[in-house]
């Protein structure tokens, strides 16, 4: 099974953010300058959406941005995306509304998919199983992210040489790294060029059948216990949640 199509999904305040303004964190209020027009920023933080747009077009098959709107985005703003992206490579650009118009806010990008997956799509993988674990490594920082190279850390190299040793170098790999940017640095943005992504350590999901880099400072969760924290979480008769710790 194989798929007929990708949806890149942006946003306009994430493309300023990739342009350089503006700094979002969780719990905090929206910056006043993603909520205002900036059509420079918004070319600017586009080379992201190119990127991701190559990257979807290396697998062979088409590929449709999706723009989650919201009421402060601006019509010369999304004018703009639509022509990037088209120019790129993708199918086009649609506006995805159905947050505040429910069903009928996705018409428009819901026949988008549906002609991008009746297209010819030949897909093909990125790399070979049967290559080497580096060799495969390499090739997903160096297409993927559009690094420079790879620097492995000691327990990088010596987990490659015991997996090697073990037969699982014929494993595909899966890279854990943040999301926040396409380097392994979150603090990254656009399309950082010119940079080298560090492999800390590399680690065995023996029963899913993959192993996983881990890249930077990335830190991985641990798995649940045989019985998750969660079943002890409740809210009690005076409104109070308790079992939390």
């Amino acid at each position: 099974m194989t798929p007929n199509a990708v949806v890149v999904v942006a946003t306009i305040r994430a493309l300023k953010m990739h342009g350089g303004v503006g700094h979002f964190a969780a719990g905090k209020p929206m910056p006043a300058e993603l909520l205002k027009e900036d059509v420079n920023a918004v070319e600017r933080g586009c080379q992201n959406l190119i990127k991701h747009i190559e990257n979807a077009r290396l697998f062979g098959i088409p590929v449709v941005v999706a723009i989650n709107h919201f009421d402060t985005d601006t019509d010369r703003e999304i004018a703009l995306v639509e022509r990037v992206a088209r120019d790129a490579g993708a199918e086009g650009a649609f506006v995805s509304n159905v947050h505040a118009r429910g069903g009928a806010g996705g018409i428009s990008l819901a026949e988008a998919v549906v002609h991008a997956c009746n297209k010819p799509a030949p897909f093909k993988f990125l790399y070979a199983l049967e290559l080497p674990i580096k060799d495969k490594i390499e090739r997903i920082a160096e297409k993927i992210y559009g690094a420079e190279g790879v620097q492995y850390l000691p327990e990088a190299e010596r987990k490659i040489q015991m997996y090697t040793d073990l037969g699982f170098d014929k494993l595909p790999i899966s890279m854990a790294k943040t999301h926040l940017s396409l380097s392994h640095d979150e603090r990254l943005k656009g399309r950082p060029r010119r940079f080298r992504v560090p492999i800390r350590d590399v680690r065995a999901a023996g029963g899913a059948g993959y192993l996983y880099a881990i890249c930077g400072d990335m830190r991985t969760m641990p798995a649940l216990p045989r019985v998750p924290a969660g079943t002890r979480m409740d809210v009690d008769e005076n409104g109070r949640i308790v079992g939390l710790f």
